[in-house]
């Protein structure tokens, strides 16, 4: 395992060093690694490590989802108003619909299967597109009118919406039914996972105000209750459903709201962190990639993916429609809302795992979408921000 270890983060860090050198995104060169090292092309990750890959691949969500929550200002979020509510869904259905327009006619498989293979790669992820928002808010950039925090919300929210139609189409396909109490579970889980963390935030804020610790001990802290956050999800499941994610999240905008001067501190921390953790998610992504799906799907799986990230591109028109963004600005949040990665890698095989018709080519839909948006999204972003959007410090 030690082995592994030191593989996943000297390789992910020297290949992350070289593609930032040629103006690439460092996530593209430990994507890379991970592709090199899985068990479909060298197998150096130890099987203990690839065993919990889930597992790390969450804890890092956790901690640049905490910096996220610590470094959004809930006014600038509140600002932003309707389009903000609008992301958190109008694209994602805009690309199912998308999916399941051209996937029958691309890969002739049944509409239900569509719906399957669109709830799957409509997912944006936040691992992609948390770390470059904080960053614009940081530079100033797109502040004025809050989109940094228009895309940081609706990232953040996109993943719950998903994964419930997902839920309830792969239930729909496996037992030929398809309950309303599913789609119920989306602001259900939402408005839970919102109020627990807000609770939990005004808990620990009152405790670090009496108690006092080094700024390290109250990080662990944090870290040690957003774990217990998302095993709270883990153990509702099934009874009622709460977002882990999205309580995080909220955790870290009231200790913000609250304790701006802690919230800065633990946001560097933060910071240092995710050094780390990036190198893992990034590296463990990778390593779930089969490039024999990739490679035997052929020019039409691919039409697929930049077809429908049409029709998301589409949908984040709609949301935008009415708001005092311009044509660059509206231009910046469509590219930006495009990278895939942690949502497919962990539920694009689940399908195949459950024994559908389609599972194969579900789980090599997601690996494409991986592949092409996840690079795609953050050189657009790593590249046009200046070029595209308004900064307040210079």
């Amino acid at each position: 395992m030690l082995m592994s270890i030191a593989f996943i983060l000297l390789f992910g860090l020297i290949l992350g060093s070289i593609f930032n050198k040629i103006k690439l995104p460092s996530l593209l060169g430990m994507i890379i690694v991970g592709i090199v090292l899985s068990p479909y092309a060298l197998n150096l990750i130890d099987e203990s490590i690839l065993n919990i890959s889930a597992d790390l691949r969450q804890i890092a969500l956790v901690i640049i989802l905490t910096r996220a929550g610590l470094s959004l200002n809930l006014s600038n979020l509140k600002k932003a108003g309707r389009p903000a509510v609008l992301m958190c869904f109008v694209p994602a259905c805009a690309e199912i619909l998308g999916t399941i327009f051209l996937a029958p006619i691309l890969l002739k498989i049944t509409y239900l299967e569509a719906a399957i293979a669109g709830s799957v790669i409509a997912a944006v992820s936040p691992a992609v597109i948390v770390p470059r928002m904080i960053s614009l808010i940081e530079k100033g950039y797109g502040t004025n009118k809050s989109i940094p925090e228009l895309i940081l919300a609706g990232a953040s929210v996109d993943d719950v919406f998903v994964i419930v139609l997902f839920t309830a189409f792969t239930s729909l396909a496996s037992t030929g039914n398809i309950s309303a109490m599913s789609f119920l579970q989306i602001p259900i889980s939402i408005i839970l996972g919102v109020l627990t963390g807000m609770l939990l935030g005004i808990i620990l804020v009152k405790f670090f105000q009496h108690f006092h610790m080094r700024d390290s001990v109250k990080l662990l802290i944090i870290l040690s209750f957003s774990f217990l956050l998302i095993e709270l999800q883990n153990r509702l499941e099934g009874i009622i459903s709460i977002s882990g994610l999205l309580a995080i999240m909220s955790l870290g905008i009231v200790i913000k709201q609250k304790y701006e001067i802690l919230a800065t501190r633990l946001s560097e921390k933060y910071n240092k962190l995710w050094i780390a953790a990036e190198i893992f998610l990034f590296v463990l992504v990778g390593a779930t990639v089969d490039l024999r799906y990739a490679l035997s799907a052929g020019i039409s799986a691919i039409l697929l993916v930049l077809g429908t990230l049409l029709f998301r591109m589409f949908g984040v028109a709609l949301s935008l429609i009415k708001t005092n963004f311009n044509r660059n600005e509206r231009l910046f949040c469509m590219l930006a809302y495009m990278p895939k990665a942690t949502v497919q890698a962990a539920i694009g095989g689940i399908p195949l795992s459950m024994g559908l018709a389609c599972g194969q080519i579900v789980l090599t839909v997601a690996v494409l979408s991986i592949l092409i948006t996840a690079p795609l999204g953050a050189i657009c972003v790593d590249n046009l921000y200046i070029k595209l959007l308004h900064t307040e410090k210079r």
